[in-house]
This record gives structure tokens, sequence and C-alpha cells, in this order.
């Protein structure tokens, strides 16, 4: 496989520069790989996201949980999570005592769809040619780069 200087054609002012490029590109290609895994089951990534944070919550949790818990940040979130209740993945419970504040519970057809998913999603696979070590450094690393993001 080709590294990614030679793979974009490209020379790098610094190993650092080159190391953040190379986030980002990975970032990307890793995005398009998610959006074409989940397009036959009628999910974008995001939802997906969603889905499986309401399963793990075990409980109808508010909007605002959700949005916190979310890896990737969805601005969209309201329109997210319509679309779900449309397709009866989720639904939504008014919150005792506030009809402002709403809940979203998985339903019992999202959890049909996350137990169809979850043997068949090679994004488990991705990290396959990296070790247990090796995956402990960069996620260290990444913890590392976020901290100066903040």
């Amino acid at each position: 496989m080709a590294g990614f200087a030679e793979e974009i054609k490209s020379k790098f002012e610094s190993n650092k520069v080159k190391a953040m490029l190379n986030i980002l590109f990975t970032a990307n290609h890793i995005t398009s790989f998610q959006n074409d895994f989940f397009k036959p089951f009628g999910l974008s990534p995001q939802q997906y996201n969603i889905l499986r944070i309401l399963r793990g919550a075990k409980e109808p949790i508010k909007v605002q949980t959700i949005k916190e818990r979310m890896v990737e940040r969805a601005p969209n979130l309201t329109r997210l999570t319509d679309k779900l209740c449309d397709k009866h993945l989720i639904k939504r419970i008014s919150f005792p005592g506030d009809r402002r504040v709403v809940l979203i519970e998985i339903t019992t057809q999202g959890v049909d769809l996350l137990k169809q998913i979850r043997p068949n999603n090679p994004l488990h696979n991705l990290l396959d040619n990296v070790t247990e070590d090796e995956a402990g450094q960069l996620s260290d690393l990444l913890d590392k780069l976020r901290t100066t993001i903040k």
C-alpha cells in the first residue's frame, strides 16, 4: 500500500503538517466507507450512532444527552431524529411534568436493525492490521491532539 504522500503525490513542510493532513485524508476515507456501508440499511453513520447510543442507554434519554454522546457532533440532530422516527426506529416520549422536554427511546425495530448490522459491519475490522499496542498509542495520540483544539 502506498503511503499518504505517495497517494496524493505531495511533499510536506514538516511531519506535523503531513500527519494533520493524513488524519483528515484518512477520516474522509472512513466517512466514505461508512456512508457506502450504511446506505443499504437506509441509515447515515450519524443515525447509526444515535441508535447505538439509545440502545446503550437502556432507557429513554433527553435529546441533549444524545448530542453529548455523539461521536460526530450533528447540528441537525432534530432532523436526524425525525427521520429515525419516520422509520419507526426510535420514538419520542413526553417528559412527565415538563412538556418542553422530550425523551427519545429506541424501538424494537431499531434494536432489530442494529442486530442485523452488527455481524456484517466491516467498520469493526478497520484496525485489523494494527496491533493492540499500536491502537492504544494511536488513541492516546488522538486524545493528545484534541486537547490542543479545545
